[in-house]
Protein backbone atom coordinates (compact mmCIF):
# COMPACT_ATOMS: atom_id res chain seq x y z
CA UNK A 1 0.00 0.00 0.00
CA UNK A 2 1.31 3.45 -0.94
CA UNK A 3 1.97 6.03 1.78
CA UNK A 4 -0.95 8.19 0.67
CA UNK A 5 -3.36 5.24 0.66
CA UNK A 6 -2.15 4.23 4.10
CA UNK A 7 -2.87 7.71 5.45
CA UNK A 8 -6.32 7.74 3.83
CA UNK A 9 -7.07 4.34 5.38
CA UNK A 10 -6.05 5.63 8.83
CA UNK A 11 -8.30 8.65 8.47
CA UNK A 12 -11.23 6.50 7.39
CA UNK A 13 -10.70 4.39 10.50
CA UNK A 14 -10.81 7.55 12.66
CA UNK A 15 -14.00 8.54 10.86
CA UNK A 16 -15.67 5.28 11.84
CA UNK A 17 -14.42 5.60 15.42
CA UNK A 18 -15.91 9.09 15.66
CA UNK A 19 -19.24 7.85 14.34
CA UNK A 20 -19.27 5.08 16.95
CA UNK A 21 -18.64 7.75 19.58
CA UNK A 22 -21.83 9.49 18.46
CA UNK A 23 -20.13 12.33 16.58
CA UNK A 24 -21.93 13.83 13.59
CA UNK A 25 -18.90 13.97 11.27
CA UNK A 26 -20.62 16.07 8.60
CA UNK A 27 -23.07 18.42 10.39
CA UNK A 28 -25.20 20.92 8.46
CA UNK A 29 -24.10 24.26 9.89
CA UNK A 30 -22.22 26.14 12.58
CA UNK A 31 -22.90 29.65 13.87
CA UNK A 32 -19.87 31.96 14.06
CA UNK A 33 -19.52 35.35 15.72
CA UNK A 34 -16.32 36.44 13.99
CA UNK A 35 -14.05 35.81 11.04
CA UNK A 36 -10.44 35.24 12.07
CA UNK A 37 -9.36 38.58 10.61
CA UNK A 38 -11.92 40.33 12.84
CA UNK A 39 -10.43 38.65 15.92
CA UNK A 40 -6.96 39.78 14.89
CA UNK A 41 -8.16 43.30 14.23
CA UNK A 42 -9.99 43.56 17.55
CA UNK A 43 -7.44 41.83 19.81
CA UNK A 44 -4.18 42.17 17.92
CA UNK A 45 -2.77 44.56 20.54
CA UNK A 46 -3.11 42.15 23.49
CA UNK A 47 0.05 41.93 25.57
CA UNK A 48 1.72 38.60 26.44
CA UNK A 49 -0.45 36.49 28.81
CA UNK A 50 -3.28 39.03 28.68
CA UNK A 51 -6.80 37.57 28.64
CA UNK A 52 -10.23 38.80 27.56
CA UNK A 53 -13.61 37.96 28.94
CA UNK A 54 -15.37 37.74 25.56
CA UNK A 55 -16.47 34.38 24.22
CA UNK A 56 -16.09 34.06 20.46
CA UNK A 57 -17.12 31.44 17.93
CA UNK A 58 -14.92 30.66 14.91
CA UNK A 59 -14.77 28.04 12.17
CA UNK A 60 -11.96 26.96 9.89
CA UNK A 61 -9.67 24.21 8.66
CA UNK A 62 -6.96 22.75 10.89
CA UNK A 63 -3.59 23.62 9.34
CA UNK A 64 -1.30 22.35 12.11
CA UNK A 65 -1.53 20.18 15.23
CA UNK A 66 0.85 19.96 18.15
CA UNK A 67 -0.11 17.62 20.97
CA UNK A 68 1.40 17.80 24.47
CA UNK A 69 -0.30 15.08 26.53
CA UNK A 70 -3.43 16.58 28.07
CA UNK A 71 -3.07 19.86 26.23
CA UNK A 72 -2.66 20.65 22.53
CA UNK A 73 -2.12 23.59 20.20
CA UNK A 74 -3.44 23.88 16.67
CA UNK A 75 -3.84 26.52 13.99
CA UNK A 76 -7.11 26.95 12.15
CA UNK A 77 -7.55 28.92 8.94
CA UNK A 78 -10.55 30.55 7.31
CA UNK A 79 -10.74 32.71 4.18
CA UNK A 80 -9.54 35.76 6.10
CA UNK A 81 -6.57 34.41 8.04
CA UNK A 82 -5.13 31.97 10.56
CA UNK A 83 -5.16 31.83 14.37
CA UNK A 84 -3.87 29.50 17.10
CA UNK A 85 -6.24 27.54 19.32
CA UNK A 86 -5.38 25.99 22.72
CA UNK A 87 -7.20 22.81 23.77
CA UNK A 88 -7.02 21.35 27.31
CA UNK A 89 -8.51 18.11 28.56
CA UNK A 90 -9.52 19.64 31.92
CA UNK A 91 -11.52 22.32 30.07
CA UNK A 92 -13.13 20.16 27.38
CA UNK A 93 -13.58 17.05 29.47
CA UNK A 94 -11.96 13.66 28.89
CA UNK A 95 -14.61 12.47 26.41
CA UNK A 96 -14.49 15.55 24.20
CA UNK A 97 -10.70 15.64 24.38
CA UNK A 98 -10.68 12.01 23.18
CA UNK A 99 -12.79 13.11 20.23
CA UNK A 100 -10.34 15.91 19.49
CA UNK A 101 -7.42 13.44 19.49
CA UNK A 102 -9.00 11.83 16.42
CA UNK A 103 -8.91 15.07 14.45
CA UNK A 104 -6.35 15.56 11.67
CA UNK A 105 -4.75 18.41 9.79
CA UNK A 106 -7.24 19.32 7.08
CA UNK A 107 -10.38 18.75 9.16
CA UNK A 108 -12.89 21.57 9.42
CA UNK A 109 -13.81 22.45 13.00
CA UNK A 110 -15.83 25.02 14.91
CA UNK A 111 -14.52 26.38 18.20
CA UNK A 112 -16.01 28.45 20.99
CA UNK A 113 -13.83 30.02 23.62
CA UNK A 114 -12.06 33.10 24.97
CA UNK A 115 -9.31 35.13 23.33
CA UNK A 116 -5.95 35.43 25.07
CA UNK A 117 -2.27 35.97 24.31
CA UNK A 118 0.37 33.32 25.11
CA UNK A 119 3.64 33.87 26.93
CA UNK A 120 5.31 34.49 23.56
CA UNK A 121 2.61 36.99 22.60
CA UNK A 122 0.74 34.83 20.07
CA UNK A 123 -2.96 35.59 19.80
CA UNK A 124 -4.91 32.42 20.65
CA UNK A 125 -8.32 31.01 21.52
CA UNK A 126 -8.79 29.03 24.75
CA UNK A 127 -11.26 26.42 23.47
CA UNK A 128 -14.27 25.69 25.67
CA UNK A 129 -16.36 23.88 23.09
CA UNK A 130 -15.22 22.02 19.97
CA UNK A 131 -17.27 20.77 17.00
CA UNK A 132 -16.17 18.68 14.02
CA UNK A 133 -17.63 20.22 10.86
CA UNK A 134 -16.13 17.98 8.15
CA UNK A 135 -13.60 15.14 8.30
CA UNK A 136 -10.79 15.36 5.73
CA UNK A 137 -9.93 11.93 4.33
CA UNK A 138 -6.95 13.05 2.25
CA UNK A 139 -3.87 14.60 3.87
CA UNK A 140 -2.90 18.08 2.68
CA UNK A 141 0.37 18.31 0.73
CA UNK A 142 3.24 19.87 2.63
CA UNK A 143 4.75 21.75 -0.33
CA UNK A 144 4.89 21.94 -4.12
CA UNK A 145 7.92 21.36 -6.30
CA UNK A 146 8.69 20.49 -9.91
CA UNK A 147 6.68 20.40 -13.14
CA UNK A 148 4.38 17.58 -12.05
CA UNK A 149 3.14 19.57 -9.10
CA UNK A 150 2.63 22.67 -11.24
CA UNK A 151 0.24 20.63 -13.38
CA UNK A 152 -1.48 19.30 -10.25
CA UNK A 153 -1.90 22.87 -9.01
CA UNK A 154 -3.98 23.71 -12.09
CA UNK A 155 -6.00 20.50 -11.96
CA UNK A 156 -6.63 20.65 -8.21
CA UNK A 157 -6.92 24.39 -7.67
CA UNK A 158 -8.75 23.76 -4.38
CA UNK A 159 -5.51 22.42 -2.91
CA UNK A 160 -3.39 25.10 -4.58
CA UNK A 161 -5.48 27.78 -2.87
CA UNK A 162 -5.10 26.03 0.48
CA UNK A 163 -1.34 25.68 0.59
CA UNK A 164 -0.15 28.65 -1.49
CA UNK A 165 -1.14 31.98 0.02
CA UNK A 166 0.15 33.86 -3.04
CA UNK A 167 -2.31 31.99 -5.26
CA UNK A 168 -5.23 33.08 -3.09
CA UNK A 169 -3.93 36.66 -3.29
CA UNK A 170 -3.87 36.49 -7.10
CA UNK A 171 -7.53 35.52 -7.30
CA UNK A 172 -8.52 38.05 -4.65
CA UNK A 173 -6.79 40.68 -6.78
CA UNK A 174 -8.60 39.41 -9.87
CA UNK A 175 -11.93 39.93 -8.13
CA UNK A 176 -10.93 43.44 -7.05
CA UNK A 177 -9.86 44.30 -10.63
CA UNK A 178 -13.27 43.31 -12.02
CA UNK A 179 -14.99 45.25 -9.22
CA UNK A 180 -12.88 48.31 -10.10
CA UNK A 181 -13.79 48.01 -13.80
CA UNK A 182 -17.49 48.01 -12.94
CA UNK A 183 -17.10 50.91 -10.50
CA UNK A 184 -15.27 53.02 -13.09
CA UNK A 185 -17.72 52.40 -15.91
CA UNK A 186 -20.84 52.62 -13.74
CA UNK A 187 -19.67 56.02 -12.46
CA UNK A 188 -19.42 57.21 -16.09
CA UNK A 189 -23.02 56.19 -16.78
CA UNK A 190 -22.33 52.96 -18.67
CA UNK A 191 -24.94 50.22 -18.46
CA UNK A 192 -23.80 46.65 -17.81
CA UNK A 193 -25.62 44.17 -20.06
CA UNK A 194 -25.61 40.48 -20.94
CA UNK A 195 -25.63 39.08 -24.46
CA UNK A 196 -25.98 35.49 -25.74
CA UNK A 197 -23.16 33.02 -25.27
CA UNK A 198 -24.72 30.68 -27.85
CA UNK A 199 -25.07 32.21 -31.30
CA UNK A 200 -26.38 30.90 -34.60
CA UNK A 201 -23.79 32.85 -36.63
CA UNK A 202 -20.17 33.43 -35.67
CA UNK A 203 -19.15 37.08 -35.63
CA UNK A 204 -17.27 39.86 -33.92
CA UNK A 205 -13.78 38.42 -34.43
CA UNK A 206 -11.79 36.14 -36.70
CA UNK A 207 -11.38 32.87 -34.79
CA UNK A 208 -12.44 29.23 -34.85
CA UNK A 209 -15.55 28.59 -32.72
CA UNK A 210 -16.83 25.69 -30.64
CA UNK A 211 -19.89 24.01 -32.16
CA UNK A 212 -22.84 22.70 -30.16
CA UNK A 213 -26.36 21.46 -30.97
CA UNK A 214 -29.69 22.61 -29.57
CA UNK A 215 -31.92 19.55 -29.49
CA UNK A 216 -35.31 21.22 -29.00
CA UNK A 217 -34.76 23.62 -31.91
CA UNK A 218 -32.75 21.05 -33.87
CA UNK A 219 -30.14 23.61 -34.85
CA UNK A 220 -26.42 24.10 -34.64
CA UNK A 221 -25.14 26.87 -32.41
CA UNK A 222 -21.70 28.28 -31.68
CA UNK A 223 -20.21 29.37 -28.39
CA UNK A 224 -19.47 33.02 -28.98
CA UNK A 225 -16.01 34.15 -29.95
CA UNK A 226 -17.04 37.74 -29.17
CA UNK A 227 -20.16 39.62 -27.98
CA UNK A 228 -19.37 42.58 -30.28
CA UNK A 229 -22.19 42.38 -32.81
CA UNK A 230 -24.86 42.01 -30.12
CA UNK A 231 -23.50 44.92 -28.10
CA UNK A 232 -23.56 47.16 -31.17
CA UNK A 233 -27.17 46.10 -31.80
CA UNK A 234 -27.90 47.57 -28.37
CA UNK A 235 -26.31 50.88 -29.38
CA UNK A 236 -28.61 50.86 -32.44
CA UNK A 237 -31.48 50.35 -29.98
CA UNK A 238 -30.58 53.50 -28.06
CA UNK A 239 -28.38 52.12 -25.25
CA UNK A 240 -25.61 54.59 -25.95
CA UNK A 241 -23.04 53.48 -23.34
CA UNK A 242 -22.90 49.73 -22.66
CA UNK A 243 -20.38 47.21 -21.41
CA UNK A 244 -20.16 43.50 -20.69
CA UNK A 245 -17.70 41.50 -18.62
CA UNK A 246 -18.11 38.38 -20.68
CA UNK A 247 -16.94 34.83 -21.22
CA UNK A 248 -15.91 34.09 -24.80
CA UNK A 249 -14.65 30.88 -26.39
CA UNK A 250 -12.19 30.13 -29.18
CA UNK A 251 -11.45 26.63 -30.41
CA UNK A 252 -7.75 27.27 -30.84
CA UNK A 253 -4.42 26.58 -29.19
CA UNK A 254 -3.53 26.65 -25.50
CA UNK A 255 -0.46 28.58 -24.37
CA UNK A 256 0.80 30.79 -21.56
CA UNK A 257 -1.30 33.60 -23.08
CA UNK A 258 -4.30 31.67 -24.49
CA UNK A 259 -7.07 29.62 -22.92
CA UNK A 260 -10.07 28.31 -24.93
CA UNK A 261 -12.43 29.97 -22.42
CA UNK A 262 -11.46 33.50 -21.44
CA UNK A 263 -12.86 36.70 -19.95
CA UNK A 264 -13.17 39.95 -21.87
CA UNK A 265 -14.37 43.42 -21.04
CA UNK A 266 -16.15 44.95 -24.03
CA UNK A 267 -17.27 48.61 -24.01
CA UNK A 268 -19.24 50.55 -26.63
CA UNK A 269 -19.97 54.26 -26.59
CA UNK A 270 -22.08 56.20 -29.06
CA UNK A 271 -20.69 59.44 -30.54
CA UNK A 272 -17.13 58.35 -29.78
CA UNK A 273 -14.31 56.83 -31.85
CA UNK A 274 -11.02 55.02 -31.38
CA UNK A 275 -9.38 58.13 -29.94
CA UNK A 276 -12.12 58.31 -27.32
CA UNK A 277 -11.58 54.63 -26.59
CA UNK A 278 -7.85 55.26 -26.25
CA UNK A 279 -8.54 57.85 -23.57
CA UNK A 280 -11.06 55.56 -21.85
CA UNK A 281 -8.67 52.59 -21.97
CA UNK A 282 -5.84 54.57 -20.39
CA UNK A 283 -8.11 55.96 -17.68
CA UNK A 284 -9.72 52.65 -16.69
CA UNK A 285 -6.38 50.84 -16.36
CA UNK A 286 -4.88 53.71 -14.36
CA UNK A 287 -8.01 53.72 -12.16
CA UNK A 288 -7.63 49.99 -11.51
CA UNK A 289 -3.98 50.48 -10.52
CA UNK A 290 -4.88 53.16 -7.99
CA UNK A 291 -7.97 51.36 -6.72
CA UNK A 292 -6.45 47.87 -6.39
CA UNK A 293 -2.68 48.33 -6.08
CA UNK A 294 -2.83 51.85 -4.59
CA UNK A 295 0.02 52.92 -6.86
CA UNK A 296 0.78 53.75 -10.48
CA UNK A 297 3.90 51.61 -10.83
CA UNK A 298 4.11 47.82 -10.99
CA UNK A 299 6.62 45.11 -11.81
CA UNK A 300 5.83 42.47 -14.42
CA UNK A 301 8.35 39.71 -15.13
CA UNK A 302 11.19 41.86 -13.70
CA UNK A 303 10.21 44.88 -15.81
CA UNK A 304 9.28 48.10 -14.02
CA UNK A 305 6.19 49.63 -15.61
CA UNK A 306 4.98 53.17 -15.00
CA UNK A 307 1.27 53.50 -15.76
CA UNK A 308 1.18 57.07 -14.47
CA UNK A 309 3.46 58.51 -17.13
CA UNK A 310 0.76 59.82 -19.47
CA UNK A 311 -0.13 60.15 -22.24
CA UNK A 312 1.00 56.65 -23.16
CA UNK A 313 3.24 56.34 -26.21
CA UNK A 314 1.77 55.74 -29.67
CA UNK A 315 3.30 54.14 -32.78
CA UNK A 316 1.87 52.89 -36.06
CA UNK A 317 2.00 49.15 -36.75
CA UNK A 318 4.08 49.57 -39.92
CA UNK A 319 6.41 52.02 -38.17
CA UNK A 320 7.26 49.46 -35.49
CA UNK A 321 7.62 46.60 -37.98
CA UNK A 322 10.00 48.64 -40.12
CA UNK A 323 12.05 49.70 -37.09
CA UNK A 324 12.55 46.14 -35.83
CA UNK A 325 12.71 44.14 -39.07
CA UNK A 326 14.14 46.79 -41.44
CA UNK A 327 11.37 45.87 -43.91
CA UNK A 328 8.72 48.26 -45.24
CA UNK A 329 5.51 46.25 -44.98
CA UNK A 330 3.46 48.90 -46.78
CA UNK A 331 4.98 47.56 -50.01
CA UNK A 332 4.11 43.91 -49.30
CA UNK A 333 0.84 42.71 -50.80
CA UNK A 334 -0.85 39.34 -50.94
CA UNK A 335 -0.41 36.04 -49.13
CA UNK A 336 2.51 34.81 -51.24
CA UNK A 337 4.59 37.90 -50.49
CA UNK A 338 3.96 37.85 -46.73
CA UNK A 339 4.94 34.17 -46.66
CA UNK A 340 8.25 34.98 -48.35
CA UNK A 341 8.95 37.68 -45.79
CA UNK A 342 8.09 35.37 -42.89
CA UNK A 343 10.40 32.71 -44.32
CA UNK A 344 13.19 35.26 -44.70
CA UNK A 345 12.69 36.37 -41.07
CA UNK A 346 12.54 32.73 -39.90
CA UNK A 347 9.03 33.17 -38.48
CA UNK A 348 6.98 29.97 -38.30
CA UNK A 349 3.36 29.83 -39.47
CA UNK A 350 0.80 27.22 -40.47
CA UNK A 351 0.31 26.44 -44.14
CA UNK A 352 -3.33 27.56 -44.01
CA UNK A 353 -2.63 30.76 -42.05
CA UNK A 354 -4.21 33.87 -43.62
CA UNK A 355 -2.16 37.00 -44.23
CA UNK A 356 -3.17 38.76 -41.00
CA UNK A 357 -2.11 35.76 -38.90
CA UNK A 358 1.33 35.65 -40.50
CA UNK A 359 1.74 39.39 -39.92
CA UNK A 360 0.75 38.82 -36.29
CA UNK A 361 3.43 36.14 -35.96
CA UNK A 362 6.06 38.51 -37.37
CA UNK A 363 4.94 41.26 -35.00
CA UNK A 364 5.06 38.88 -32.01
CA UNK A 365 8.51 37.62 -32.94
CA UNK A 366 10.17 40.98 -33.62
CA UNK A 367 8.20 43.71 -31.82
CA UNK A 368 5.73 42.69 -29.13
CA UNK A 369 8.05 41.67 -26.28
CA UNK A 370 9.89 45.00 -26.63
CA UNK A 371 6.76 47.00 -25.81
CA UNK A 372 7.23 47.11 -22.04
CA UNK A 373 5.87 50.55 -21.15
CA UNK A 374 2.20 51.18 -22.09
CA UNK A 375 2.11 51.50 -25.87
CA UNK A 376 -0.76 52.04 -28.29
CA UNK A 377 -0.10 50.45 -31.69
CA UNK A 378 -2.19 52.18 -34.37
CA UNK A 379 -3.28 51.97 -37.99
CA UNK A 380 -3.97 48.34 -38.91
CA UNK A 381 -4.69 47.17 -42.48
CA UNK A 382 -8.36 47.40 -43.46
CA UNK A 383 -8.41 43.81 -44.73
CA UNK A 384 -7.54 42.57 -41.22
CA UNK A 385 -10.26 44.60 -39.48
CA UNK A 386 -13.63 44.01 -41.19
CA UNK A 387 -15.65 45.77 -38.47
CA UNK A 388 -13.54 48.94 -38.15
CA UNK A 389 -13.96 52.28 -39.93
CA UNK A 390 -11.34 53.15 -42.54
CA UNK A 391 -9.15 56.22 -42.09
CA UNK A 392 -10.22 59.24 -44.12
CA UNK A 393 -6.74 60.02 -45.40
CA UNK A 394 -5.83 56.38 -46.14
CA UNK A 395 -8.66 53.87 -46.74
CA UNK A 396 -6.16 50.99 -46.73
CA UNK A 397 -5.85 51.47 -42.95
CA UNK A 398 -8.50 51.50 -40.22
CA UNK A 399 -8.97 53.60 -37.09
CA UNK A 400 -7.84 50.91 -34.69
CA UNK A 401 -5.36 50.41 -31.89
CA UNK A 402 -4.02 47.59 -29.75
CA UNK A 403 -2.55 48.27 -26.31
CA UNK A 404 0.61 46.52 -25.11
CA UNK A 405 1.98 46.56 -21.56
CA UNK A 406 4.87 44.42 -20.37
CA UNK A 407 5.06 42.80 -23.81
CA UNK A 408 1.46 41.56 -23.52
CA UNK A 409 -1.46 42.55 -25.75
CA UNK A 410 -4.13 43.77 -23.34
CA UNK A 411 -6.68 45.69 -25.41
CA UNK A 412 -8.08 46.21 -28.90
CA UNK A 413 -10.30 49.07 -30.04
CA UNK A 414 -11.56 50.88 -33.09
CA UNK A 415 -13.98 53.34 -34.56
CA UNK A 416 -16.91 51.09 -35.42
CA UNK A 417 -17.88 50.75 -39.05
CA UNK A 418 -21.49 52.00 -39.25
CA UNK A 419 -21.97 52.14 -43.03
CA UNK A 420 -24.27 49.14 -43.79
CA UNK A 421 -23.32 49.04 -47.47
CA UNK A 422 -19.58 48.96 -46.77
CA UNK A 423 -20.11 46.49 -43.92
CA UNK A 424 -21.98 44.13 -46.25
CA UNK A 425 -19.19 44.38 -48.83
CA UNK A 426 -16.55 43.49 -46.24
CA UNK A 427 -18.56 40.64 -44.75
CA UNK A 428 -19.20 39.13 -48.16
CA UNK A 429 -15.49 39.45 -48.98
CA UNK A 430 -14.67 37.79 -45.67
CA UNK A 431 -16.98 34.87 -46.48
CA UNK A 432 -15.48 34.56 -49.95
CA UNK A 433 -11.95 34.36 -48.55
CA UNK A 434 -12.76 31.80 -45.86
CA UNK A 435 -11.65 28.19 -46.09
CA UNK A 436 -14.67 26.30 -47.46
CA UNK A 437 -14.10 23.62 -44.84
CA UNK A 438 -15.31 26.01 -42.14
CA UNK A 439 -18.87 25.65 -43.45
CA UNK A 440 -21.69 27.58 -41.82
CA UNK A 441 -19.44 29.83 -39.77
CA UNK A 442 -18.70 31.78 -42.98
CA UNK A 443 -22.25 33.20 -43.13
CA UNK A 444 -23.04 36.89 -43.47
CA UNK A 445 -24.95 38.09 -40.39
CA UNK A 446 -28.02 39.48 -42.12
CA UNK A 447 -29.70 40.53 -38.89
CA UNK A 448 -26.68 42.62 -37.90
CA UNK A 449 -26.71 44.30 -41.30
CA UNK A 450 -30.42 44.97 -40.89
CA UNK A 451 -29.67 46.61 -37.53
CA UNK A 452 -27.05 48.83 -39.20
CA UNK A 453 -29.64 49.85 -41.79
CA UNK A 454 -31.76 51.31 -38.98
CA UNK A 455 -28.73 53.44 -38.11
CA UNK A 456 -25.73 52.99 -35.82
CA UNK A 457 -24.47 56.35 -34.57
CA UNK A 458 -20.74 57.13 -34.60
CA UNK A 459 -19.39 54.63 -32.09
CA UNK A 460 -16.17 53.59 -30.42
CA UNK A 461 -15.62 50.03 -29.18
CA UNK A 462 -13.02 48.70 -26.75
CA UNK A 463 -12.12 45.15 -25.74
CA UNK A 464 -9.80 44.43 -22.82
CA UNK A 465 -8.46 40.95 -22.05
CA UNK A 466 -9.26 40.58 -18.36
CA UNK A 467 -7.11 37.49 -17.86
CA UNK A 468 -4.02 39.14 -19.36
CA UNK A 469 -4.68 42.33 -17.41
CA UNK A 470 -4.71 40.25 -14.21
CA UNK A 471 -1.46 38.58 -15.33
CA UNK A 472 0.26 41.96 -15.55
CA UNK A 473 -1.24 43.31 -12.32
CA UNK A 474 -0.27 40.19 -10.32
CA UNK A 475 3.07 39.49 -12.06
CA UNK A 476 1.83 36.07 -13.21
CA UNK A 477 3.82 34.33 -15.94
CA UNK A 478 1.00 32.22 -17.41
CA UNK A 479 -2.68 32.80 -18.08
CA UNK A 480 -3.28 29.53 -16.23
CA UNK A 481 -2.08 31.25 -13.06
CA UNK A 482 -4.98 33.71 -13.19
CA UNK A 483 -7.82 31.38 -14.29
CA UNK A 484 -9.15 29.30 -11.42
CA UNK A 485 -9.80 26.21 -13.51
CA UNK A 486 -7.85 26.42 -16.81
CA UNK A 487 -8.55 23.92 -19.58
CA UNK A 488 -6.15 20.97 -19.70
CA UNK A 489 -5.87 17.62 -21.37
CA UNK A 490 -7.85 14.82 -19.77
CA UNK A 491 -6.03 13.48 -16.73
CA UNK A 492 -4.26 10.15 -17.33
CA UNK A 493 -5.75 7.30 -15.36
Amino acid sequence: MSEINKLISERKQKLEELRKMGVDVYPRNFATTHAISQIREKYGTLKAEEKTGETVSLAGRIMSLRGMGKASFAHIKDQTGKVQIYIREDVLGAGNYGIFKRFDVGDFIGVMGKVFSTKTGELSIQVEKLTLLAKSLRPLPEKWHGLKDIETRYRQRYIDLLVNEQVKNVFSTRSLIIQAVRKFLDNLGFLEVETPMMQSIVGGAIAKPFLTHHQALDMELYLRISPELFLKRLVVGGLEKVYEVNKSFRNEGVSTRHNPEFTMLEVYQAYSDYKGMMDLCQKVILFIAKEVLHKEELVYQKNKINLGKTPWQKFSLYELLKEHTKIDFTNIHGLAEIRKVADRLDVKYKKDSPKHKILDHIFEAYVQKKLIQPTFVLDYPTEFSPLAKAKKDNPELVERFELFIGGEELANAYSELNDPVEQRRRMEKQVEDRDIGEGREAEVDEDYLRALEYGLPPCGGLGVGVDRLVMVFTDSKSIRDVILFPHMRKEAE
